[in-house]
């Protein structure tokens, strides 16, 4: 529990000067627990045990036992926050990469009051969280596209009649 630091209240302006204390910085208290703190306690604790009453081994491999745990915890905590940061990076690319490739493309997308519309993609903006794609000069963001359909699923061409001879 954080402790706020403690000052006397200075009377005057000219006496808070001339005092050795004023230009004194104040330390802020810790808010965390660390191995930092953690030593400092135990060291402190040793120097100012009872010599006729020492503190017993078994308590101090327990503490420090503590201290590496916790240190480890710290060390997992670190460890999935930089996995949470690799996996948004990775979903971003791929958005990107998908994004991209619908250029060319034939696409079907929902408007903004739930219309269907059809069109090909001509390009691909990435200054926003989510990529944009341009639909037949219509910006429609990524996750709006409903469908892409298979080029092979388009009916063929019919072939051109030949004139007669």
């Amino acid at each position: 529990m954080p402790f706020d630091p403690v000052s006397a209240p200075a009377t005057s302006a000219a006496s808070a000067a001339s005092s050795t204390y004023a230009n004194t910085p104040v330390r802020k208290p810790k808010q965390e627990y660390d191995s930092e703190l953690f030593l400092e306690l135990l060291v402190t604790q040793l120097r100012n045990q009872d010599p006729s009453a020492s503190m017993e081994t078994s308590e101090i491999v327990s503490q420090t036992t503590s201290l590496a745990m916790m240190e480890a915890l710290n060390t997992m905590a670190g460890l999935v926050e930089d996995l949470t940061v690799t996996q948004q990076e990775s979903f971003s690319l791929q958005m990107r990469s998908a994004a991209a490739d619908l250029i060319g493309r034939e696409v079907s997308y929902l408007d903004d009051k739930g219309g269907a519309h059809t069109g090909t993609a001509t390009g691909v903006s990435y200054l926003d969280a989510v990529p944009t794609v341009t639909v037949d000069g219509v910006a429609v963001d990524l996750d709006r596209i409903s469908g892409v359909p298979d080029p092979a699923d388009r009916p063929a061409a019919s072939p051109a009649a030949s004139p007669a001879a």
